[in-house]
């Protein structure tokens, strides 16, 4: 239950100010001589009530509805206002408290010694920023009393919090915040959402009835927690949400905390041993069961509640309360590498605060974190704040600023990869339990107004419509990120294939990433954050490999490409464009981008397929003299060959080939066709 336990503790032994009180009414037959069936019900619900209130921890949740019950007969009683509002304090619905608690203070100013402080909290959540600040003030214990310098501390902190909340408030971000609707939300709790880069599938955890085993916590009262998927439908729209099975979900409880951005992957969170993570994978439409990401990540009896996969699938970011060297203090963000052995990373006092930090959230941009926390400049609670790698740093971490935070937790936020939609759990006036599911769309700055001269076009209107001169176009920032997604196939059935995927730094001859096509359905999709000269190169036992390029510029916008690969069997005549091979301008020369494209022929010739018989071919667009054009690629075919032969490739399995522009595969009427022209070609003459 690690996404619902944020609670609020609550100060105790604070000094308060007396002032005049109007007069609270007991529940006493004299009272209430005229309701005597009335006052036995209420004094049963408060008895029922204050069981729950009392019990070690408190039950607010269980104890709140038996206190409104009672309140029915009594709306006047101080004690009564005063448990309501600290009920509420403690629940999804925090801003309801303030006017129990002010009644209650009204009622009798000395109802408990924590109510000014308690009232300021009612204010602060309320977003009532200053008269929360003078309530604050007003609790401020004296010095020399009991635990007067945590108290103090704490109050501090608060007014801190809502200094901060004036100042965000006040310069709002742009953004429309809606309800993901019906089809995903229930009456129940449903929080902590995941997405795919792409936004097609969506997973969250949920505590509605219909979960595996459909029992309820017996401490709680709620239904166990389960991980739910819904998908995009063509429309565009979120499906109905299902059930993720029993393979990921237990009769206990099951978090989801992470996604891997293909959706191959997920990270569940586990209560055992103070708190785990745990990680399942994708066998074609059917989850594994979770599995533990051992000791290098959860440690001992240390609490590790949320996680996130950076692009690559091998760095790990984690949350953890774990002792190891550098902890900060309270919950700290980590990192690891966890397909090597060395020890998790501290993210370091930029990031790390004495204060709890969670909900660690990695962009597919590999350069941008999200994640909470209760420290830096938070308006109360945790607030989500987004830090960016540069130059060999961690930023200093920025609020997301209002509404998107609010003086309320706010944990759990994810991003697309375009930048456009947020998305996190809340609870709203239209939600529909007692937290839903909602989407941030994020507008970017507010275009300025261009005034003009015209006359109305509806005068009758109060706001009368003009003409206006257009102003520049405000763009609104995108993510530095190209998605590449598709299918893979078999080329002559069809079929979908389980193909590996290698994404490959050129520049630096270094495999980034590997990442598979789903087994069931051919589905991929790679993270390309900008600034790389990428190499993608498909394979599968028995086929020819197909290779992708994609050069990024530093700073290259977000674009989504969709790139379905039909692979062809390693028969006699399959022939495959090589996309990675580069030459210098006009000239046979081979670049160095080119070293991991000819590697991977010089194994499949040496190792996989010693037999193997190829010819290799050049091919350019129809700019310049047809003589001229031939020559050019015969030369590029031929130092690719004596490339392969350098490394050991016998000459008498290699043919190279200069076709010119007599083989264009699109035409030359365009940049793009003459760019897909020019071309090396790999063709199977013998095995």
């Amino acid at each position: 239950m690690h996404k619902l336990r944020y609670t609020l503790g609550l100060t105790a032994g604070l000094m308060l100010a007396f002032s005049a009180s109007a007069q609270s009414v007991e529940f006493t037959k004299d009272q209430f001589s005229d309701n005597k069936d009335g006052l036995k019900t209420a004094l049963k619900d408060l008895k029922q009530g204050d069981e729950w209130y009392q019990s070690d921890p408190p039950r607010f949740e269980q104890a709140l509805p038996h206190y409104l019950a009672a309140q029915e007969l009594n709306p006047n009683n101080a004690l009564l206002n005063f448990k309501i509002g600290h009920c509420y304090l403690n629940s999804p619905y925090k801003s309801k408290a303030l006017p129990y608690l002010q009644k209650a203070y009204k009622l009798d100013a000395v109802v408990d010694a924590r109510i000014r402080y308690m009232i300021g909290r009612g204010l602060h959540l309320n977003a009532r920023w200053q008269e929360a600040i003078a309530e604050y003030k007003a609790a401020m214990p004296a010095p020399g009393t009991k635990n007067s310098t945590a108290l103090q501390n704490d109050i501090q902190k608060k007014i801190r919090e809502c200094e901060s909340g004036l100042v965000l408030q006040k310069n709002a971000t742009r953004a429309f915040i809606d309800n993901v609707g019906a089809t995903v939300n229930s009456p129940f709790a449903d929080y902590g959402p995941v997405i795919t880069a792409d936004e097609s599938v969506l997973l969250f955890t949920s505590r509605r009835e219909g979960g595996v085993g459909d029992d309820k916590d017996p401490d709680s009262g709620g239904y166990f927690e389960d991980i739910w998927q819904s998908v995009k439908g063509a429309d565009g729209k979120w499906q109905p949400a299902r059930n993720l099975g029993e393979t990921v979900n237990t009769k206990g409880h099951d978090a989801v905390v992470a996604l891997a951005p293909d959706g191959q992957r997920l990270i569940t969170y586990v209560e055992d041993s103070g708190g785990d993570i745990h990680q399942a994978e994708l066998q074609g439409t059917t989850w594994r069961k979770p599995q533990t990401l051992g000791r290098r990540v959860n440690g001992g009896q240390s609490h590790e509640p949320s996680a996130a996969y950076a692009p690559n699938g091998r760095m790990l970011y984690f949350v953890s309360n774990g002792g190891g060297e550098g902890n900060r203090g309270g919950h700290d963000i980590w990192r690891i590498d966890i397909e090597g052995k060395g020890k998790a990373e501290n993210l370091g006092s930029v990031i790390n605060t004495p204060y709890d930090e969670d909900g660690i959230f990695v962009h597919p941009d590999g350069k941008t974190i999200y994640f909470s926390s209760q420290g830096h400049n938070s308006m109360g609670g945790f607030d989500t704040f987004k830090s960016v790698w540069q130059n060999g740093q961690w930023s200093k971490p920025e609020n997301l600023g209002w509404p998107i935070n609010t003086p309320d937790d706010d944990v759990f936020f994810v991003l697309s990869a375009s930048g456009r939609h947020g998305y996190y759990a809340s609870s709203r006036d239209d939600s529909q339990g007692s937290r839903d599911i909602y989407m941030i769309t994020f507008l970017g700055p507010e275009k300025p107004p261009v005034l003009s001269a015209e006359e109305p076009l509806l005068a009758s209107r109060a706001a009368p419509v003009r003409q206006t001169l257009l102003a520049p176009a405000v763009p609104i920032a995108t993510a530095q990120v190209t998605i590449l997604k598709g299918t893979v196939t078999d080329a002559d059935t069809k079929k979908p294939i389980d193909a590996t995927i290698e994404l490959v730094d050129n520049t630096l001859n270094q495999n980034i990433a590997t990442f598979g096509s789903n087994a069931s359905t051919g589905r991929y999709l790679v993270s390309l954050p900008s600034g790389v000269n990428y190499g993608i190169v498909v394979r599968k036992e028995g086929y020819l490999f197909h290779s992708e390029n994609f050069d990024l510029p530093a700073g290259a916008a977000f674009s989504e490409v969709v790139k379905d690969i039909p692979l062809k069997k390693l028969d006699v005549g399959a022939k495959v464009v090589l996309n990675n091979i580069f030459f210098d301008f006009d000239k046979a020369t081979l670049r160095k981008e080119s070293t991991a494209e000819l590697e991977r022929i010089v194994q499949l010739m040496t190792t996989e397929y010693p037999s193997l018989r190829i010819e290799i071919s050049g091919h350019t667009d129809n700019v310049g003299k047809a003589v001229y054009n031939q020559d050019l690629s015969q030369r590029r075919a031929k130092a690719v060959v004596d490339y392969l032969t350098g490394k050991g490739v016998p000459a008498s399995r290699l043919t190279s080939a200069g076709y010119g522009d007599t083989q264009p595969v699109a035409p030359n009427t365009t940049k793009q066709g003459q760019a897909l022209n020019r071309r090396t070609e790999f063709k199977v003459l013998g095995k």
